[in-house]
């Protein structure tokens, strides 16, 4: 299972009525951490953990803590700090050396708090805000969510950019979280350069759409983690995303004309990162096969696709290009964070 929380809802709402849960949600960092605000981790009285609050020092001791959570009913709040030596996360090994604010909420069948609305609202690709009470000595809990209004699929922008805050109403200090589907990514192409791609996107939790009109491509036992296979021409394709959420699209066919194809039915979609595998002539060669300009596609077309790491293999190719997405799709710059590059 990875981390995305539409997976860890997923599984939660499978086994829900199996089990005791608690949410434990990081409302407050201070100086560095492993995860950030927002962060979510659900916790069963089966010593179920779907998702995580840091790289695995302190979970044991946070499941400990939520086990006290469900035997009162009431939340609870935590502070780990990592660069104090009498501190339990110090004693841990809790190598961020900050601190870390976590509040617990007990889940119940009186009240999930919107667990299973906000789960089926990330199962139709919808997005919204996810807010917390944050307890000072009442330990109430209180939580909603709330979807955001549907999005224009032609004109939407990248959409995973935005962080959780503290807002304070009243006397109340409440976690406003900014809740997001999983990225959508569309390969066109389901060569054996497209398996690794395939795999990379499934790992960091994204949905894959795999789209080739060849037969002998893209087959589902080559492909088994693929959320949806399209076979078909250039209007059904464009008709597929101007219904659904796409967030990055890959070219990657291997075809002029397969490429040009998909280029012309996403040339007017906004979209957070498109790319197309090959050198710069064969990318001029697809543009001007589809009778296109690079100032005529809505988004700026990635060609050749990648960050610049060596890649040689279809293994590294795949990362450079999915890392390259990684960013775009979140507006990061991609660089070396140390800057030993």
């Amino acid at each position: 299972m990875n981390n995305q929380l539409s997976h860890m809802l997923e599984h939660w709402n499978a086994h829900k009525d199996d089990a005791e849960w608690v949410l434990g949600t990081i409302y407050k960092t201070e100086g560095s951490a492993y995860r950030k605000a927002g962060a979510m981790v659900l916790f069963s009285d089966k010593g179920d953990q779907f998702g995580l609050l840091s790289g695995g020092c302190i979970e044991a001791d946070i499941q400990r803590q939520a086990r006290k959570a469900m035997v009162t009913g009431k939340a609870l709040t935590l502070c780990y700090d990592g660069s104090d030596e009498d501190d339990l996360s110090f004693q841990l090994g809790i190598g961020c050396g900050g601190k870390v604010h976590i509040v617990l909420q007990p889940v119940t069948a009186q009240n999930d708090l919107g667990l299973a609305k906000m789960a089926a609202a990330l199962s139709r690709g919808e997005s919204g805000t996810f807010a917390q009470y944050i307890p000072n000595t009442d330990h109430a809990i209180k939580a909603r969510f709330v979807s955001d209004p549907a999005p224009n699929h032609n004109t939407a922008l990248p959409r995973h950019n935005r962080k959780a805050r503290l807002v304070t109403y009243g006397n109340e200090e409440w976690l406003e979280t900014p809740v997001q589907p999983e990225q959508r990514l569309l390969i066109v192409g389901g060569g054996l350069d497209a398996r690794p791609v395939v795999a990379i996107a499934k790992t960091l939790g994204w949905r894959v759409t795999l789209c080739d009109p060849r037969a002998a491509n893209a087959r589902p036992q080559h492909f088994a983690d693929v959320d949806v296979f399209l076979r078909g021409s250039q209007t059904g394709l464009r008709d597929y995303v101007q219904t659904h959420t796409v967030d990055a699209a890959i070219l990657m066919s291997h075809s002029v004309t397969i490429d040009a194809d998909a280029l012309l039915a996403l040339a007017d979609i906004s979209l957070g990162y498109l790319a197309m595998l090959g050198p710069v002539h064969r990318r001029d060669q697809v543009l001007e096969k589809a009778g296109l300009t690079q100032a005529e596609l809505r988004t700026n077309l990635a060609g050749p696709a990648g960050l610049d790491i060596g890649g040689e293999l279809p293994e590294s190719i795949a990362l450079g290009i999915l890392a390259e997405a990684h960013a775009s799709l979140t507006r990061s710059s991609g660089k070396s964070i140390s800057g030993v590059l």
